[in-house]
């Protein structure tokens, strides 16, 4: 059988390997930021009714343009915005993709802050974009004036900003994005992947006037929608055209269409565990602090937990337990998802007894 390194792959590529989070089938799940709340059943039948409504035509190419999706997700984040500010593709790593083919490339530059999002680099790698990630202030903070001088000195062509940050949970002020896109003439992205679990305000209201700015979402996180694979962004329409320019034909199924609509249309229902998810994730900060850790503090639907002597241990331990939460490279520390008010019981007492 031939391998990987038999084979005459992009010099830039050779030694690298797949990104990935474990895909382990445990009994809780606090490890990858989904949602851990399962969909209604009312609701997940409205998108069984849809999506076999649209199976009859899957024999013709879905609607390209997708204006029906687009104005639903305008709607759904107000501000004035029109279908033709929005764009969606599968999930928002797509949408980051489409945004780096069009805006990065050879000969041009991507900076973030990190500890961040680690697909950032590995999209900026695909795309044949430098990347370079520069350090955050204490806690994980950015200012203004940080970020604003980092810009001036590295001269990059695209700044990305994840608020709330991920692994950190840390928002960004909208004085410091303002700050990012008044330092060059570049791309400004702000990554909202989590958005809906803050209390502080979006991206999205500093739009207006500012057509290099883009602000992407997802609709796996608070939505409970992961396995649909659907994000999307808000930008100038003249964005929009440049995502149409290197998007595949047809790249959003009509199944991916047609339920990501269903859900937008029980968005109700579906962002109603929304504050569960923040109780319980206050809930592991304060209980982790009980245990002698320190949780740093999240605007998020994860909690980064410091203080462990040997995390990559106490990830076995939580393992065998039936639990999974994230390793990250930040050391001494492990990620955990908030999920149902049973699972972080379960979590801080197994947590108790290696602690103890």
């Amino acid at each position: 059988m031939t391998n990987l390194e038999d084979l005459p792959i992009r010099p830039d590529l050779v030694g690298q390997v797949p990104y990935g989070a474990p895909q382990i089938d445990v009994s809780i799940k606090l490890n990858v930021n989904e949602n851990t709340h399962v969909i209604p059943e009312s609701v997940a039948l409205k998108i069984v009714e849809k999506t076999a409504h649209a199976a009859i035509g899957l024999n013709r190419y879905p609607d390209r343009e997708f204006l029906e999706l687009r104005e639903a997700f305008a709607n759904f984040l107000g501000h004035d915005l029109t279908a033709e500010q929005i764009w969606a593709a599968n999930g928002s790593n797509e949408v980051l993709q489409q945004f780096f083919q069009a805006f990065g490339g050879p000969s041009r530059k991507a900076i973030s802050f990190g500890p961040t999002y680690s697909m950032y680099p590995n999209i900026a790698r695909t795309t044949s974009t430098e990347y370079k990630e520069l350090p955050r202030q204490q806690d994980f903070s950015l200012s203004a004036d940080y970020v604003a001088e980092v810009i001036g000195l590295e001269k990059p062509d695209i700044v990305i900003l994840c608020s709330p940050n991920n692994p950190t949970g840390t928002p960004i002020d909208l004085d410091v994005i303002d700050a990012a896109y008044q330092a060059f003439e570049g791309m400004v992205l702000v990554d909202e992947a989590y958005q809906e679990f803050s209390t502080g305000p979006s991206a999205i209201s500093l739009l207006a006037a500012r057509p290099r700015l883009v602000v992407s979402r997802t609709m796996s996180k608070a939505f409970a929608f992961a396995g649909a694979r659907v994000g999307y962004m808000a930008a100038d329409p003249a964005v929009v055209d440049a995502m149409r320019i290197v998007r595949l034909p047809y790249h959003l199924s009509a199944l991916t269409q047609v339920a990501a609509l269903a859900a937008l249309d029980s968005g109700e229902e579906l962002l109603a565990s929304i504050p569960q998810i923040i109780s319980q994730r206050n809930r592991i900060s304060a209980g982790v602090g009980k245990l002698g850790l320190r949780a740093y503090p999240s605007q998020s639907n994860f909690v980064l937990v410091e203080g462990f002597e040997d995390p990559k241990a106490v990830f076995e331990s939580l393992l065998a337990k039936e639990i999974i939460v994230r390793e990250v490279s930040i050391p001494g520390c492990l990620r955990i998802t908030a999920g149902t008010e049973a699972e972080t019981t379960k979590l801080l007492g197994e947590l108790a007894i290696l602690l103890d």
